[in-house]
C-alpha cells in the first residue's frame, strides 16, 4: 500500500544528521532553552526573511494562543477566519477568551477576502489567516480590508513553511505568523514544536516570557505564564531538517508536477495555484463527487488517501454546544468537505509509486 505520508522516509533521507544531532544535544547536558533553540530560532527567522525575529513553543496550538496573548487580543475580541480551516486554529483563539468568527473561503482553500468585510463588527479585533495545503493565500485585498477597518492581521503558518505571495514567505505579512512543525509538516520535528515570528521584537520578547511561566530571567516572573517551550532535542532535530528543505520542497513540487500532468480523469477536479502564490505541497488536494467510493476505489488499487477533514471546526461538538452551529451555515465548507481527498504526498516517492496513484486516480469512474 502506498501511503499518504511516511515520516521514516523523511528520516532516512538524512539519518546520519539527525542521528548526529540527537546524540549531539544528549552529551551536551543542557535540555531546555539552551544553544539548540537560539540557534534554531535565529536561522528559521533568516531562512524567512523580512529581519523577522522568532520564538520556538511547545507546538502549533500554544504558537497560536502565546502569539494572540502578545499582541492584546483577548477576552471577548472577535477574530475573523476561515470556516475550512482545522480546530487547533479556533482553539488558540478561544484560549485568549477570544471568539473565531467564520467566513468562507476562495476557489484555491484559502481565506476569501470578500467575506471579511461582513463579518467585522464593533468587537472585531484581528484577521487570523490560515495558508492551507502549502499554498500561499492572496493577500494584497485581507491587507486592504484590515488597514480600513483598523485590525491586526496574523497568520497561521502551520501548512505553508517557505510558501511565498508576491515573493514574500507566509508568516511576514502581519503582526505575527504562527507555525507547527508537527512531524507531518514540510518543516517536520519528530513531535510536537512550533514557533511564532514576527518583525515586532516587544511581541516576540512577550512570547518569550510567557513560554516560560512568565518569566524575564531565572525566578523573577513578571506574567501569569505558561509552560510551553521548544525542546533542546526537537530544535537540534529541526535545524538539520531546516538546512535541507531546498531539496525537499523541490522533491515535493516533483511529484505534484507529475500528478498536475498525468491526472487526466474528467472526473477529478485538480488543484489551482492563485496567481502570485508558491505551493509548497504540504497536501495535494483533489475533489471528487463520490468521495468514500473513490477512497474505496484507490484502496483496492494499493494507494492510500485522507481527508482534510470530514467534520469542519464550526461543526465539531465543542463549538455546537458553545455557539450554536448547525449543518448549513456555510455551504461551501461543508461542499469541500465532502468532496475533498488527499493523495499521497511526502519528502519522496520514487518513479512507480507516482505512477501507481495517477493511473489508479485515471481508472476511477464515478
Amino acid at each position: 500500500m502506498i501511503p499518504v505520508n511516511d515520516l521514516r522516509r523523511s528520516f532516512e533521507l538524512f539519518q546520519d544528521e539527525y542521528e548526529e544531532a540527537a546524540l549531539s544535544v544528549l552529551r551536551s547536558g543542557w535540555y531546555v532553552l539552551g544553544n539548540e533553540v537560539n540557534s534554531f530560532e535565529t536561522e528559521f527567522a533568516t531562512s524567512l526573511g523580512g529581519s523577522c525575529e522568532c520564538a520556538g513553543v511547545a507546538n502549533g496550538l500554544d504558537a497560536i494562543m502565546l502569539g494572540l496573548k502578545a499582541a492584546g487580543i483577548g477576552e471577548g475580541d472577535e477574530v475573523i477566519v476561515q470556516a475550512n480551516g482545522y480546530i487547533a486554529t479556533m482553539l488558540g483563539i478561544l484560549q485568549c477568551g477570544a471568539v473565531p468568527v467564520f467566513v468562507e473561503p476562495d476557489a484555491y482553500y484559502q481565506l476569501d477576502a470578500a467575506g471579511i468585510e461582513k463579518a467585522v463588527t464593533e468587537r472585531t479585533k484581528a484577521v487570523l489567516v490560515t495558508h492551507l495545503y502549502g499554498q500561499a493565500t492572496r493577500m494584497d485585498e485581507i491587507l486592504a480590508v484590515c488597514d480600513q477597518n483598523g485590525l491586526l492581521l496574523f497568520e497561521d503558518c502551520a501548512q505553508s513553511h517557505f510558501a511565498a505571495y508576491k515573493g514574500t514567505n507566509t508568516g511576514l505579512f502581519g503582526t505575527a505568523g504562527f507555525f507547527s512543525f508537527y512531524p507531518t509538516k514540510n518543516l517536520g520535528a519528530f513531535g510536537d514544536a512550533g514557533a511564532v515570528v514576527s518583525k515586532d521584537s516587544e511581541l516576540i520578547r512577550k512570547v518569550k516570557v510567557l513560554r516560560n511561566y512568565g518569566s524575564d530571567r531565572r525566578y523573577h516572573n513578571i506574567e501569569t505564564g505558561f509552560n510551553m517551550r521548544l525542546d533542546e532535542l526537537q530544535a537540534g532535530l529541526l535545524r538539520v531538517k531546516l538546512k535541507h528543505m531546498p531539496e525537499i520542497l523541490k522533491n515535493r513540487e516533483e511529484i505534484a508536477k507529475r500528478y498536475l500532468a498525468g491526472i487526466s480523469n474528467p472526473a477529478v477536479s485538480l488543484p489551482a495555484i492563485a496567481a502570485d502564490c508558491t505551493h509548497t505541497w504540504y497536501q495535494f488536494i483533489i475533489r471528487v463527487d463520490k468521495q468514500a467510493a473513490f477512497r474505496e476505489f484507490l484502496k483496492e488499487r494499493g494507494v492510500a488517501t485522507d481527508i482534510s477533514w470530514e467534520v469542519p471546526p464550526y461543526l465539531q461538538p465543542c463549538m455546537v454546544e458553545r455557539f450554536g452551529y448547525k449543518t448549513g451555515d456555510f455551504p461551501v465548507t461543508e461542499e469541500l468537505c465532502a468532496h475533498i481527498v488527499t493523495l499521497p504526498m511526502m519528502d519522496y516517492m520514487d518513479e512507480a509509486e507516482i505512477d501507481t496513484v495517477i493511473r489508479a486516480v485515471n481508472a476511477y469512474r464515478s
